[in-house]
């Protein structure tokens, strides 16, 4: 019986599970092996997890288990069903690289080409040449061309397309008004709408809300629900249950319902014809979020998300002609992001020449180069390539960018463990302050946040939004009372515990620095110095790499205050500008100091 098995992709849920109870009933699984599922999203590895769990009749982490990021839903003793995302299975892969605890590697969704994806078919390839005997492997390839990967469905849905040649200018409020019009006017039916974000999911769900509590007149309900990645578990089920009589489901989501995961009832699409990506710019040495026009390949899996369970209607926010104006297929994450997180984990499975891996789709040859400059600015790697230890082979084993694992690492050293794991809890859920966008309850808000804010920035300001969460007991009260995200600060709870285990693992004492802010602040740039930016002559920030003209974002807490002469940022999003977020203000010396290598002259130069 061949030992390993790499399936790429399928049509539909029960092709999945048919194949799931074949591998079983074979016996595939009678040697205590497993069958590994991968996932391009967490929430699929979660829904669909469940999903086959109940189909088979198990509780979930039985039988069928899933492993993703800061959530292991398995059992070693008895799972025999493991989803999981493609990032868990690589770090498998670093304690066995041959998978010997796999029968069965089944990749699902492999058309999306994340970054992950292509690692892993990669690493699978290398693994088919190289298995030693006994084993024969055996390969079934699947085409992965967008094309031949959009799902075929027994129903069809109706693509509605603007009228108006000019696009529209608040495409969020675009969407609210094209559900509340299907409401108005369509027969029953769920409805699924696409926005690019958290942020503009959470804003449409409010005005949606906000606008189905005025209403008097109707007799059926609008249940309205957001779906977007860091959202909790159990909000994101929330979404694949069955409407109730009386009720219109609709559902605000970014680009995660596109594919990976498929939302029962649904009958009325509606596209804003805009997708947000991670975008690398190997000139400026930044990596940014873009706001950007879908691909055909993703508007028509939009459409194809209506239909499922009778002819449905698709709304695109946008022409025919500018439909055919776009790209066919969304180039591969490989080839438009940054690649150290990547380039760190193959370093970790012993890949040592990285420009000679065997890479489905080659990124381009500056990015892998920039990706390993970047790792030895870390510390991550030595000037020969490999991991330096302990901290490069650590790095490796963390499940977050290496700026923020090179962060979490070094806290100990700093004396503020404690506040490190915080605020990078907090970073991972985003979106912590909630913002009405009536005007009393908007003042409201805002008067509420002003009590947390502080002149250091936005992480600190996080600090201590979850320090008072922790001290008044972690309740909902507590959350309404100053207009802050419960189910937010629930998960950085759970992200903390998983991230408290981590350090313990390494044992990396966690200790708190007692309110020194200063610690809190020379750690944070201890790894997070290559996203620094200083305040040019001209009124904007510009980075020290790349020399990238940069905005405080409206939403920094910075944004009202003088501004600081340096700071480091978390993130760039590109909307109209480019914006920095999540900052901290720091001092050049401690630039100089905590990174001479990477800043020596540098500051002394540019300010």
């Amino acid at each position: 019986m061949p030992a390993k098995l790499a399936m790429m992709g399928w049509s539909r849920f029960e092709s999945q599970l048919g194949v799931l109870r074949y591998l079983l009933e074979a016996g595939w699984c009678d040697d205590g092996k497993v069958v590994g599922v991968t996932e391009p999203r967490r929430v699929a590895a979660t829904t669909l997890a469940a999903r086959v769990a109940t189909e088979k009749g198990s509780p979930l982490g039985h039988v069928v288990g899933y492993s993703i990021r800061f959530d292991d839903c398995s059992d070693p003793q008895h799972t025999k069903i493991k989803y999981m995302t493609e990032g868990i299975l690589l770090r498998e892969m670093m304690a066995d690289p041959f998978l010997r605890n796999y029968c069965v590697i089944l990749l699902d969704e492999v058309h999306e080409r994340t970054l992950y994806t292509d690692i892993v078919m990669g690493l699978l390839k290398k693994i088919l040449r190289e298995k030693p005997p006994p084993v024969h492997p055996t390969k079934i390839r699947t085409s992965i061309s967008p094309s031949s990967a959009v799902e075929l469905n027994t129903t069809s849905a109706l693509a509605n397309y603007a009228t108006e040649a000019e696009p529209v200018p608040d495409y969020v409020k675009a969407v609210v008004d094209t559900v509340l019009k299907i409401d108005t006017n369509e027969p029953t039916g769920d409805v699924l709408a696409f926005l690019t974000g958290q942020e503009e999911v959470d804003r449409a769900v409010t005005l949606l809300r906000e606008h189905s509590a005025q209403r008097k007149d109707s007799s059926q309900k609008m249940l309205i629900l957001p779906m977007y990645g860091s959202l909790p578990n159990s909000e994101q089920l929330k979404v694949f249950r069955f409407t109730p009589r009386g009720l219109r489901k609709v559902v605000i989501a970014t680009n995660i319902a596109e594919t990976s995961i498929t939302i029962p009832g649904i009958v009325y699409v509606v596209d804003c014809g805009f997708v947000k990506l991670r975008w690398f710019n190997s000139d400026t040495q930044t990596d940014s979020l873009v706001i950007v026009p879908v691909s055909q390949s993703s508007a028509d899996q939009r459409v194809g998300r209506a239909g499922r369970v009778r002819a449905g209607k698709a709304y695109r926010l946008y022409t025919e002609e500018a439909y055919n104006s776009l790209t066919v297929a969304t180039p591969p994450e490989m080839q438009r992001s940054e690649l150290s997180m990547g380039v760190l984990q193959l370093k970790a499975l012993g890949i040592d020449n990285i420009l000679r891996f065997n890479f489905p789709s080659p990124p381009p040859a500056k990015n892998l180069l920039l990706a390993l400059e970047l790792l030895f600015a870390l510390e991550a790697i030595d000037k020969s390539g490999q991991l330096t230890k302990p901290l490069g082979v650590i790095m490796a084993e963390f499940p977050i960018i290496p700026l923020y694992s090179k962060v979490l690492i070094i806290s100990g050293e700093f004396g503020c463990s404690e506040e490190i794991i915080s605020i990078l809890s907090l970073v991972q859920v985003q979106n912590i302050f909630n913002k009405p966008s009536s005007g009393r309850a908007s003042i409201k808000a805002r008067v509420a946040h002003r009590m947390f804010e502080v002149e250091e920035g936005d992480l600190v300001t996080l600090l201590n939004v979850y320090q008072s969460f922790v001290k008044h007991g972690g309740t909902k009260e507590f959350c309404n009372k100053y207009f802050l995200n419960y189910r937010g600060l629930k998960r950085a709870q759970e992200i903390r515990q998983q991230m408290c285990h981590l350090l313990q693992k390494f044992d990396i004492p966690i200790v708190s620095s007692n309110g020194n802010t200063e610690k809190v602040c020379r750690c944070l740039t201890a790894g997070l110095f290559p996203n620094a930016a200083y305040l040019h002559y001209s009124g904007v920030y510009r980075t020290v790499r790349g020399q990238q003209d940069l905005h405080i974002h409206p939403t920094s807490v910075l944004y009202t205050l003088e501004q600081p002469k340096w700071v480091l940022f978390c993130e760039i999003l590109h909307t109209n500008r480019s914006y920095m977020r999540e900052l901290t203000v720091v001092k050049p010396a401690w630039l100089e100091e905590l990174a001479p290598h990477f800043y020596e002259k540098r500051v002394e130069r540019d300010h």
